[in-house]
């Protein structure tokens, strides 16, 4: 049988990328499914791919790990979803069987394509068609009064909000500080409102962010670490004591330090962001706090949870995305998320005239 090309988007080698035909994905194992995507994000790790910092990352892989899409056909073992589904799509792969699944920790999933392979170490979804292994882990079905912009970022950001706010242990009344207000803080800053945080800080050296932050509700109050003292800003919203949870999504040197110098003593600090170098716990300056630090990768396995407060109104990250653009000008748009131009937060890649509004 023909199987017809498909355009995509493929790293090709560290710093570069390229649109490509390539087959059609079709079914390699009874438990995959075939999602003909509709819309599609560009999300920092890809970035991170694209400069050589995933090592993992192989040249010639399509990228792309948070999409949505219509369901084109299953293998005979998935009982999940069925053609015509439409669904958002887990960034992560997990055979929900082993140790590590069983326990909720599907991000270390021991099966040889578990943990973040899609647009990594097998194609993504920044192309016509996918294919989704354990689709019945990986695929969530979208209610019809979900539109697809509404449901974009259930399998990436909104996964990892929701994992950030519930192993940090947020409680009703927290003060909960989120180091960077990109898109992912703002979708940390909106899980931790869900869950009863009292009051957001957020911290960012960019204004525009800040502001947009405000503008939104994702958080109460905001830093420029540039122009004011974090510390005494945390400790001016707190009596002075430090916040209870600290989220760090910022990724540099200076924002992995105002991690722990903002939290309290016996607070938690969960590190959400990917570093491009190692970092140091300077033990010494630190001892009494008696802080616990908790990072990873996200274990995306809530998003059923996740749909469902999308589809009641309990969260909205649809103002996050700034920027919808056609398939035939990703290399535009990358451009335009990388440099961060025209206020960009995130960019939706438009595949077809199908998208569910």
């Amino acid at each position: 049988m023909h199987n017809p090309p498909m355009r995509c988007l493929v790293y090709t080698c560290p710093g570069e990328i390229g649109i490509e035909e390539r087959d059609r994905p079709v079914l390699l194992d009874r438990r995959d499914a075939i999602v003909k995507v509709t819309m599609a994000s560009i999300c920092t790790s890809d970035l991170h791919i694209i400069g050589g910092n995933v090592p993992k990352a192989l040249p010639g892989i399509v990228l792309g790990h948070e999409f949505v899409g219509v369901v084109e056909d299953t293998g005979d073992l998935v009982s999940n979803v069925k053609p015509g589904d439409r669904v958002a799509v887990n960034c992560e792969t997990f055979c929900g069987c082993c140790y590590f699944c069983r326990h909720g920790w599907v991000n270390n999933c021991t099966d040889a394509h578990g943990g973040w392979n899609l647009g990594c170490v097998s194609d993504g979804g920044q192309a016509e068609y996918a294919r989704i292994p354990y689709a019945d882990n990986a695929l969530t079905p979208i209610p019809e009064r979900v539109s697809d912009q509404a449901a974009l970022l259930t399998g990436d950001l909104l996964s990892t909000g929701y994992w950030a706010a519930d192993i940090g242990g947020i409680s009703e009344g927290d003060v909960v500080a989120v180091i960077g207000a990109g898109p992912t803080g703002a979708c940390c800053a909106m899980m931790a409102r869900a869950r009863g945080a009292g009051r957001i800080a957020m911290l960012d050296p960019d204004s525009g962010r800040l502001d947009f932050a405000l503008e939104h509700g994702y958080a109460d109050a905001v830093c420029d670490p540039s122009r004011e003292d974090p510390v005494a800003f945390i400790e001016g919203l707190t009596g002075g004591r430090g916040a209870d949870v600290v989220i760090e999504t910022g990724g540099t040197s200076e924002s992995f330090r105002s991690s722990w110098m903002i939290a309290r003593p016996n607070a938690t600090v969960v590190i959400v962001a990917m570093y491009g170098s190692p970092q140091t716990l300077p033990l010494p300056d630190m001892y009494g706090k008696n802080l616990v630090f908790k990072t990873g990768g996200v274990d995306a396995c809530h998003c059923g949870e996740i749909m469902d407060m999308i589809a009641d109104g309990r969260i909205d990250a649809r103002p996050l995305i700034t920027h919808t653009m056609p398939f035939s000008e990703v290399e535009k748009a990358y451009r335009i998320f990388s440099e961060r131009l025209d206020g960009v937060m995130k960019v939706a890649l438009q595949m077809d005239n199908n998208v569910h509004q």
